[in-house]
């Protein structure tokens, strides 16, 4: 009878065990978007349709749109689109642009201010009141009116963030009050006309006539972006993350020369670069850096994802919702100096009419959710340009205010079906 033995070096099989799983366990996992990078152009087609079946549809549709209604207008108006008229829409567009840029951060939070439009009726009044009735230095006055829009917003803000109260009523009730404050500091008369050649007056009238303002703008502007891109790349890549290859980096700065390099062009046809616009582009690059590179920036967003995550994270909730209204306060009351100036006086129908309607159709058309935690500052940017757009082609037309109305408040709605359904959209994509 013979015995079989089992060779000292054969292996044996048996049940795997966690030393065996490690090879496997430890490969890493590649980042999509490196897949995506490594595959050319195709990789790029691809994963722009993946994003748009899975509702991410980002700024396309109101570039789109905008494009559209350029196309439509132009085709009832050949002046539509001519330097002067192009040129004034950018400077009429700033007022509400501005207090669109501090809606924006309250929409990020899933919430509402309704009071922004008395706010900025109030910033002018003061600025009027001050300047005018008090010969108080112009500069100073500015100074006070932009840190009363502060201080207002932060007082909505205690009440929302510390005392619990919803945002919709805190500054419905806000609308009110600084509605009939504005009436009380403006008097019997109700309207104190400013100096057209002052500080305030010339926010919307001054232009810079040099060719090489607009067109140096442009430049700077273009290589800011290559240069910020280029390190922000070569950083990335050092420390092993996703980046952007110098192809798409060429490409994108391309297309940035393109629209830059096209508006500084138009601006010179007519007057040169409008002081207002260049305001404007300042004050979104820095919060648009404010949102997207800071700490404060990065607390926004994760209030808007959810409030109690953010809570049991450490931050500090009260403290960032009331500096959120207090920053919506400051561009309210900013945006209503370029009302001022632009009819060059303070009224009593200052902030009211469309104004509030207009500003929060522009952050949402631009592209910022209503249900918080998504948008860019840009937003506003793209959302007045829509607004804007439209009404001076209707007035082009002789379109009667109400038929503008109407439309604008029909393309309000179809933004937002457009988010509703981009929301559920990525939820069932896993994306939201």
């Amino acid at each position: 009878m013979s015995t079989e033995h089992t060779p000292v070096d054969a292996e044996v099989p048996g049940p795997a065990t966690q030393a065996d799983e490690i090879p496997l366990a430890a490969v890493p996992a590649v980042d999509p978007r490196l897949l995506v990078r490594e595959q050319g152009l195709a990789g790029y087609v691809g994963e722009f349709k993946r994003k748009m079946r899975a509702g991410d549809l980002g700024s396309l549709p109101v570039v789109v749109g905008l494009l559209i209604i350029c196309a439509i207008f132009q085709s009832l108006n050949s002046n539509f689109l001519s330097a002067e008229n192009l040129s004034n829409i950018a400077v009429t567009m700033v007022a509400t642009g501005m207090i669109a840029v501090g809606i924006i951060f309250v929409l990020l939070l899933g919430e509402i201010d309704l009071s922004v439009g008395s706010v900025s009726g109030v910033s002018g009044a003061i600025v009027a009141v001050l300047t005018v009735t008090q010969g108080v230095n112009e500069w100073l006055a500015v100074l006070v009116a932009i840190a009363g829009g502060a201080l207002i917003g932060a007082i909505h803000g205690f009440f929302f963030a510390k005392i619990g109260a919803p945002a919709f009523a805190v500054t419905l009730s806000g609308l009110l009050f600084w509605s009939g404050f504005m009436l009380q500091i403006l008097g019997s008369n109700g309207t104190i006309n400013l100096d057209s050649e002052g500080l305030v007056g010339k926010l919307t009238t001054y232009y810079f006539t040099d060719v090489a303002a607009a067109y140096g703008l442009a430049l700077v502007a273009v290589v800011a972006y290559f240069l910020g891109s280029f390190f922000d790349a070569r950083r990335r890549a050092a420390a092993g993350v996703p980046s952007r290859p110098v192809g798409e980096i060429a490409l994108r700065t391309g297309l940035l020369a393109v629209v830059a390099f096209g508006a500084a062009a138009v601006f010179n046809q007519y007057k040169g670069l409008p002081l207002a616009m260049l305001l404007f582009l300042v004050v979104l690059v820095g919060t648009d850096f404010l949102l997207r590179r800071t700490s404060f920036g990065r607390k926004v967003f994760a209030l808007g994802g959810s409030v109690e995550a953010s809570r049991r994270a450490g931050i500090n909730v009260t403290a960032v919702r009331i500096a959120v209204f207090s920053i919506a306060g400051t561009f309210a009351a900013v945006g209503g100096l370029f009302w001022a100036s632009k009819i060059a006086a303070a009224n009593q129908s200052a902030g009211a009419g469309d104004l509030l309607m207009n500003v929060i159709a522009a952050a949402v058309i631009g592209g910022t959710s209503l249900f918080g935690g998504r948008g860019r500052t840009w937003n506003a940017l793209l959302g007045v340009m829509v607004i804007t757009s439209i009404q001076y082609g209707l007035a082009l037309e002789g379109i009667a205010t109400p038929i503008q109305y109407m439309i604008t408040g029909a393309v309000l709605l179809a933004t937002v079906v457009i988010d509703s359904v981009t929301r559920k959209t990525q939820k069932t994509a896993g994306r939201a």
